[in-house]
């Protein structure tokens, strides 16, 4: 994809690049493409675009702002022992794919398995999750299918590509910070 777009460039072309979603997001030769433009001299720039954050954001009725907003590649989630504040809401991408390192696209069950086991040290079994894939029609409705954390590890294969975990209640205010901004505990 790279070669493509900047053989282009190199021949005078003016070009632009699509890329499902965001072109920024889990999309390498984008970012790889703009790199080599910008070194060869050529003017180069990503723009944003509607990502599957954004889609999950509106279909769900959640606010990032309000309780805070954690986001992990999931395979990563899992091999480097990520800690999430469970007060926050937490984002998995690509949990269809847990473990994955190719093209491969059969189900892998094994992924959601060790996923549903490191959830459930975290959060209270009956805790909900959603999985979730933003609708690639406008006329369509999203996926959204929710289920508590125990039922994860059951499942042979991800019904969506992206986990969305909401927050558990959030911590008390801690009296002395709030004092020293000049606030009352609520």
């Amino acid at each position: 994809m790279v070669t493509e777009i900047l053989t282009a460039v190199r021949r005078g072309r003016r070009v632009c690049a699509a890329f499902y979603g965001h072109p920024g997001i889990f999309v390498t030769p984008s970012h790889e493409a703009v790199r080599q433009a910008r070194a060869e001299g050529y003017p180069a720039r990503m723009l944003p675009a509607i990502s599957a954050e954004s889609c999950l954001i509106a279909d769900l009725g959640v606010d990032p702002g309000e309780r805070g907003w954690q986001s992990y590649e999931a395979t990563r989630f899992l091999l480097h022992g990520h800690r999430p504040d469970t007060t926050a809401a937490v984002v998995l991408w690509q949990v269809d794919a847990i473990g994955k390192l190719d093209w491969n696209l059969a189900p892998e069950p094994r992924g959601l398995h060790v996923l549903g086991a490191r959830l459930g040290e975290l959060y209270p079994p009956d805790h909900e999750v959603v999985f979730y894939r933003a609708s690639l029609y406008p006329i369509a409705e999203p996926l959204l299918i929710r289920v508590p954390i125990a039922s994860i590890a059951e499942l042979d294969a991800a019904p969506g590509a992206t986990l969305y975990i909401r927050p558990l209640p959030p911590r008390p205010v801690d009296p002395e910070v709030a004092r020293r901004l000049g606030l009352r505990p609520a």
